[in-house]
């Protein structure tokens, strides 16, 4: 989204008249504009192509606005997309609904265009530091999630929420499972990480911060061989070299490489040798914290 007249609206009702009224309304401001007629039209339009926004109708037959937006949110690929209800209901009973199934605002019907408009372009704006800083996040390698003190899923970076989704089926609005929520909730700011072992890698939570009641993870999946493949072309070594290099950064003697990697301990000086030759280095304590400098990033 380069400019908010040019953002992609979603408008979900199955009203005729209210769905005209709105594609006529918006299209003249500038918006490219897509209906549904129901929940179930609007998340198959959501899953073939992503809009800016979504305003969706409350109450609709069959799935109704509420758990339409509950859907939208407990799935990672679709939940940053903003939802603003438009509804005849004024209880606050209902407002609280709506906000509670993930929408960011509602409006009351008959819909008053200068309020809606003013109401999009808020979210539009939001929506887009929002993408902007989770982006940046990511790009700097800090994928995060947020969690409550009950392990439910609070939000995500792109990155984390296909770590969770792919390693422990969970996106925005679900639990971990109960004993790794449990470690998280144990696991201190600063203190070793958590990890989570599955075939060929594993998943490491760090705690980083806490807001509110907001606790901040950053997550990283390392699968096998993939450290090694990092030292080795960042630095331009060997495979082996390589694993040599990687075993001298978590502080291992050369006899107790030699016994991991099945290799004479001869061989290990080799290594190490050619290794600070191609780094332009002097030691393996230098060569140690610059494996540990390119991991870190």
């Amino acid at each position: 989204m380069t400019d908010a007249t040019r953002a992609t609206i979603l408008v979900v009702d199955d009203a005729p008249d209210s769905l005209r009224f709105l594609t006529d309304s918006l299209e003249g401001e500038g918006y490219s504009v897509r209906i549904a007629r129901d929940g179930q039209a609007a998340l198959a339009s959501l899953t073939a192509e992503l809009p800016d926004l979504v305003l969706m109708d409350a109450v609709m037959p069959g799935l109704n606005g509420f758990d339409t937006t509950r859907r939208i949110k407990a799935d990672p690929a679709l939940a940053s997309v903003p939802v603003i209800f438009m509804t005849g209901l004024s209880d606050t009973e209902n407002v609280v609904d709506g906000l509670a199934a993930g929408g960011v605002d509602y409006v009351k019907k008959p819909i008053v265009l200068a309020e809606l408009l003013a109401r999009l372009r808020v979210h539009l704006g939001n929506a887009r530091i929002a993408a902007g800083a989770q982006g940046a996040l990511d790009a700097s390698n800090r994928p995060l999630a947020a969690l409550d003190a009950d392990g439910r899923v609070l939000w995500t970076t792109p990155r984390s929420a296909a770590i969770l989704t792919g390693r422990f089926g969970v996106g925005v609005g679900d639990r971990l499972p109960p004993a790794l929520a449990g470690q998280l909730q144990r696991l201190a700011l600063g203190e070793a990480r958590v990890k989570h072992a599955f075939p060929g890698g594993r998943v490491e939570f760090a705690a980083v911060a806490t807001k509110g009641e907001e606790r901040h993870y950053r997550i990283t999946e390392t699968l096998e061989g993939a450290e090694e493949r990092l030292l080795a072309q960042r630095h331009g070594l060997t495979e082996r070299e390589a694993e040599v290099l990687l075993w001298i950064s978590r502080g291992k003697a050369n006899r107790e490489i030699s016994e991991i990697l099945g290799i004479s301990p001869r061989t290990v000086n080799k290594h190490l040798e050619q290794i600070f030759e191609k780094m332009g280095i002097e030691n393996r304590a230098s060569a140690a914290a610059a494996a540990v400098k390119t991991l870190a990033q």
